[in-house]
Protein backbone atom coordinates (compact mmCIF):
# COMPACT_ATOMS: atom_id res chain seq x y z
CA UNK A 1 0.00 0.00 0.00
CA UNK A 2 1.22 3.34 -0.95
CA UNK A 3 1.35 6.02 2.05
CA UNK A 4 -1.19 8.39 0.03
CA UNK A 5 -3.57 5.34 0.31
CA UNK A 6 -3.58 5.42 4.25
CA UNK A 7 -3.77 9.22 4.65
CA UNK A 8 -7.00 9.67 1.95
CA UNK A 9 -8.48 6.36 3.52
CA UNK A 10 -8.01 7.32 7.14
CA UNK A 11 -9.22 10.58 6.52
CA UNK A 12 -12.51 9.66 4.81
CA UNK A 13 -13.04 7.24 7.84
CA UNK A 14 -12.79 10.09 9.85
CA UNK A 15 -14.58 11.93 8.10
CA UNK A 16 -17.23 8.91 8.07
CA UNK A 17 -17.37 8.48 11.43
CA UNK A 18 -18.39 12.35 12.21
CA UNK A 19 -21.09 12.19 10.14
CA UNK A 20 -22.31 9.35 11.58
CA UNK A 21 -21.86 10.95 15.14
CA UNK A 22 -23.52 14.26 13.64
CA UNK A 23 -26.60 12.36 12.09
CA UNK A 24 -26.95 9.57 14.44
CA UNK A 25 -26.48 7.02 11.97
CA UNK A 26 -24.38 5.62 9.27
CA UNK A 27 -26.68 6.30 5.73
CA UNK A 28 -24.97 9.56 5.27
CA UNK A 29 -21.58 8.14 6.07
CA UNK A 30 -21.65 5.19 3.24
CA UNK A 31 -20.50 7.56 0.89
CA UNK A 32 -17.04 8.65 2.90
CA UNK A 33 -17.03 4.98 3.29
CA UNK A 34 -16.87 3.92 -0.17
CA UNK A 35 -14.82 6.83 -1.36
CA UNK A 36 -11.86 5.36 1.46
CA UNK A 37 -12.59 1.95 0.71
CA UNK A 38 -11.66 3.06 -3.42
CA UNK A 39 -8.73 5.14 -2.41
CA UNK A 40 -7.27 2.36 -0.19
CA UNK A 41 -7.99 0.18 -3.39
CA UNK A 42 -6.45 2.04 -5.73
CA UNK A 43 -3.17 2.86 -4.02
CA UNK A 44 -2.39 -0.34 -3.60
CA UNK A 45 1.09 -1.78 -4.12
CA UNK A 46 1.45 -5.41 -5.12
CA UNK A 47 4.71 -7.04 -5.14
CA UNK A 48 5.93 -8.17 -8.59
CA UNK A 49 8.61 -10.92 -9.24
CA UNK A 50 11.18 -9.01 -11.40
CA UNK A 51 12.57 -11.32 -14.29
CA UNK A 52 16.48 -11.04 -14.67
CA UNK A 53 18.98 -11.48 -17.25
CA UNK A 54 20.96 -9.19 -19.37
CA UNK A 55 19.71 -6.46 -21.48
CA UNK A 56 16.05 -6.93 -20.08
CA UNK A 57 13.87 -3.91 -20.45
CA UNK A 58 10.75 -4.11 -18.39
CA UNK A 59 7.56 -1.82 -18.05
CA UNK A 60 7.30 0.79 -15.48
CA UNK A 61 3.67 0.64 -15.20
CA UNK A 62 0.44 -1.11 -15.24
CA UNK A 63 -1.82 -0.60 -18.30
CA UNK A 64 -2.30 -1.34 -21.73
CA UNK A 65 0.12 -0.80 -25.10
CA UNK A 66 -1.82 1.54 -26.79
CA UNK A 67 1.25 2.08 -29.18
CA UNK A 68 4.58 1.11 -30.66
CA UNK A 69 5.95 3.46 -33.25
CA UNK A 70 9.70 4.47 -34.02
CA UNK A 71 10.64 7.91 -33.89
CA UNK A 72 13.57 10.55 -34.82
CA UNK A 73 15.12 11.66 -32.15
CA UNK A 74 18.36 14.63 -32.44
CA UNK A 75 20.38 11.59 -30.38
CA UNK A 76 19.21 9.24 -33.87
CA UNK A 77 16.52 6.86 -34.08
CA UNK A 78 14.46 5.97 -30.98
CA UNK A 79 11.59 3.65 -30.27
CA UNK A 80 8.66 4.84 -28.14
CA UNK A 81 6.11 2.50 -26.21
CA UNK A 82 3.39 4.00 -24.53
CA UNK A 83 1.15 2.20 -21.86
CA UNK A 84 -1.94 3.90 -20.89
CA UNK A 85 -3.03 3.67 -17.37
CA UNK A 86 -7.08 3.82 -16.21
CA UNK A 87 -8.16 4.62 -12.81
CA UNK A 88 -8.11 0.51 -12.22
CA UNK A 89 -4.56 -0.04 -12.77
CA UNK A 90 -1.21 0.25 -10.37
CA UNK A 91 -0.34 3.70 -10.33
CA UNK A 92 3.25 2.93 -8.58
CA UNK A 93 5.88 3.31 -11.38
CA UNK A 94 9.32 1.39 -11.45
CA UNK A 95 12.91 1.67 -13.34
CA UNK A 96 12.55 -0.21 -16.93
CA UNK A 97 16.46 -0.97 -15.80
CA UNK A 98 19.54 -1.06 -13.70
CA UNK A 99 21.54 2.04 -13.95
CA UNK A 100 22.23 5.35 -13.24
CA UNK A 101 19.36 8.35 -13.22
CA UNK A 102 21.34 10.71 -15.63
CA UNK A 103 18.58 13.35 -16.28
CA UNK A 104 15.22 13.89 -14.38
CA UNK A 105 13.57 16.81 -15.78
CA UNK A 106 9.57 17.93 -14.81
CA UNK A 107 7.90 19.31 -16.88
CA UNK A 108 4.47 21.71 -16.72
CA UNK A 109 1.82 21.41 -19.33
CA UNK A 110 -1.62 20.28 -20.00
CA UNK A 111 -4.14 17.82 -18.56
CA UNK A 112 -5.53 16.17 -21.92
CA UNK A 113 -6.54 13.08 -22.16
CA UNK A 114 -4.01 10.27 -21.63
CA UNK A 115 -5.12 8.26 -24.71
CA UNK A 116 -4.22 11.27 -26.96
CA UNK A 117 -0.95 11.09 -28.85
CA UNK A 118 -0.97 15.00 -28.10
CA UNK A 119 -0.64 14.35 -24.45
CA UNK A 120 3.19 12.44 -25.21
CA UNK A 121 4.44 15.84 -25.49
CA UNK A 122 1.71 18.80 -24.49
CA UNK A 123 0.98 17.45 -20.62
CA UNK A 124 2.36 17.79 -17.52
CA UNK A 125 5.15 15.02 -17.30
CA UNK A 126 8.91 13.86 -15.98
CA UNK A 127 11.05 12.97 -17.91
CA UNK A 128 14.03 10.38 -16.33
CA UNK A 129 16.78 8.89 -18.19
CA UNK A 130 18.52 5.82 -16.75
CA UNK A 131 21.82 4.45 -17.94
CA UNK A 132 23.27 0.75 -17.44
CA UNK A 133 23.49 -2.52 -18.86
CA UNK A 134 24.42 -0.70 -21.89
CA UNK A 135 21.41 0.74 -22.54
CA UNK A 136 19.84 4.08 -22.00
CA UNK A 137 16.37 4.13 -21.43
CA UNK A 138 14.16 7.22 -21.02
CA UNK A 139 10.99 7.12 -19.77
CA UNK A 140 8.03 9.73 -18.89
CA UNK A 141 4.85 9.93 -16.55
CA UNK A 142 2.53 11.98 -18.20
CA UNK A 143 -0.16 13.32 -16.19
CA UNK A 144 -3.79 12.58 -17.48
CA UNK A 145 -7.50 14.12 -17.72
CA UNK A 146 -7.64 13.61 -14.15
CA UNK A 147 -4.03 13.41 -12.86
CA UNK A 148 -3.12 16.20 -11.04
CA UNK A 149 0.48 15.21 -9.65
CA UNK A 150 3.23 13.01 -10.55
CA UNK A 151 5.63 11.70 -7.97
CA UNK A 152 9.23 10.70 -8.00
CA UNK A 153 11.06 9.82 -5.26
CA UNK A 154 15.15 9.69 -6.44
CA UNK A 155 17.19 12.43 -7.70
CA UNK A 156 19.46 12.74 -10.49
CA UNK A 157 22.68 10.53 -9.85
CA UNK A 158 20.78 8.03 -7.64
CA UNK A 159 21.36 4.28 -8.42
CA UNK A 160 18.24 2.12 -9.51
CA UNK A 161 17.87 -1.78 -10.28
CA UNK A 162 15.38 -2.85 -12.49
CA UNK A 163 12.02 -2.78 -11.49
CA UNK A 164 12.71 -0.77 -8.22
CA UNK A 165 9.41 1.72 -7.45
CA UNK A 166 10.60 5.13 -8.20
CA UNK A 167 7.16 7.12 -8.00
CA UNK A 168 3.84 7.28 -8.98
CA UNK A 169 1.36 9.07 -11.20
CA UNK A 170 -2.06 10.04 -9.04
CA UNK A 171 -5.55 8.46 -11.08
CA UNK A 172 -5.53 8.42 -15.13
CA UNK A 173 -2.27 8.67 -16.90
CA UNK A 174 0.14 7.42 -19.34
CA UNK A 175 4.01 6.42 -19.45
CA UNK A 176 6.35 6.62 -22.29
CA UNK A 177 9.35 4.57 -22.99
CA UNK A 178 11.83 5.60 -25.02
CA UNK A 179 14.09 2.41 -26.50
CA UNK A 180 17.03 2.03 -29.00
CA UNK A 181 16.15 1.60 -31.97
CA UNK A 182 18.00 -1.59 -32.29
CA UNK A 183 16.04 -2.95 -29.34
CA UNK A 184 13.75 -6.17 -30.15
CA UNK A 185 10.38 -5.67 -29.04
CA UNK A 186 8.26 -8.01 -26.58
CA UNK A 187 4.99 -6.55 -26.54
CA UNK A 188 2.80 -4.83 -29.04
CA UNK A 189 -0.42 -2.80 -29.29
CA UNK A 190 -3.31 -3.95 -27.84
CA UNK A 191 -1.51 -5.99 -25.07
CA UNK A 192 -2.00 -5.52 -20.86
CA UNK A 193 1.59 -5.45 -19.36
CA UNK A 194 2.38 -5.31 -15.14
CA UNK A 195 4.95 -2.50 -13.86
CA UNK A 196 8.27 -4.21 -13.35
CA UNK A 197 7.17 -7.80 -14.07
CA UNK A 198 6.51 -7.09 -17.85
CA UNK A 199 9.10 -7.34 -20.39
CA UNK A 200 8.89 -4.47 -23.33
CA UNK A 201 12.32 -5.25 -24.79
CA UNK A 202 15.48 -6.96 -24.89
CA UNK A 203 18.48 -5.10 -26.08
CA UNK A 204 20.94 -7.55 -28.57
CA UNK A 205 24.17 -8.15 -26.64
CA UNK A 206 26.42 -7.03 -29.77
CA UNK A 207 24.34 -3.73 -29.72
CA UNK A 208 24.96 -3.18 -25.84
CA UNK A 209 27.71 0.04 -25.58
Amino acid sequence: MVRDGYIYGLSLLAVAAAVAWATHGWLWAIVPVLLAAFFLWFFRDPKREIPTGEGLIVSPGDGLVTETVTLATPEGPRQRISIFLSVFDVHVNRSPISGVLTSVRYQKGLYLNAMNPASADRNEQNIVTVRGEGIEVVFKQIAGLLARRIVFNLREGDNVARGQRVGLIKFGSRVDVLLPAEAVLHVKTGQRVRGGASILAVMPEGKRA
